[in-house]
């Protein structure tokens, strides 16, 4: 390439300038475990990185009616301790196929069920952190049925126009990561 510059996605054979010296866990539950990794940094010093190692795929389903229409789910996020709009999502355990989860997630919180899906999207949701690794799946063709919320979720449910969803993220009112890679991810594809 002239001049030398090659773009971050050409260097999927650069080495790895990390050494890890070893990891000790610090904590596991049903669905995360923590580690802490003795490393020897880029730069040739000793340092400690902490490593939170998901047991779920992070799954965001953008349903899209016919009239264009989507739907958001709103709810109290304990972490952030305040309340989110999002797509749909939530996990699948690993191993098992992504997109049978996200079936059974938009069923579980919307009612929905679609006849039509496409996996828009891969992402690492916090990868200076985290392994976590999420699908995004765009789905059409739907029909309306009852919800089965899981005893962790109060949830509401919202159906609006896709492109006031898409409106939301830019206002700042939708935050959640992959409910803007995703949202973003759809105007994109249909031109919006």
């Amino acid at each position: 390439m002239k001049g030398g510059y090659l773009p971050p996605f050409f260097c999927v054979n650069m080495k790895n300038p990390w050494i890890t010296k070893s990891k000790k866990k610090v904590y596991e539950n049903p669905w995360i475990r923590l580690e802490e990794h003795e490393v020897v940094i880029p730069s040739g010093k000793d340092g400690i990185y902490g490593k939170v190692f998901f047991k779920n795929k992070a799954l965001g389903i953008i349903p899209l009616d016919n009239e264009g229409n989507t739907w958001l789910v709103g709810q109290f996020r304990y972490t952030l301790d305040e309340y989110s709009w999002e797509i749909p999502m939530g996990g699948g355990p690993v191993g098992k196929d992504v997109l049978e989860s996200a079936k059974r997630e938009l069923k579980e919180e919307t009612g929905l069920i679609a006849k039509k899906w496409e996996n828009i999207m891969r992402i690492h949701t916090s990868n200076s952190v985290t392994d976590e690794e999420g699908f995004i799946f765009l789905a059409e063709d739907l029909t309306e049925g009852e919800t089965e919320f899981e005893d962790t979720e109060q949830l509401e449910i919202l159906k609006l126009p896709l492109t006031e969803a898409i409106q939301k993220v830019m206002s700042g009112e939708i935050t959640d990561a992959i409910s803007i890679a995703g949202l973003l991810k759809v105007a994109r594809l249909k031109n919006l």
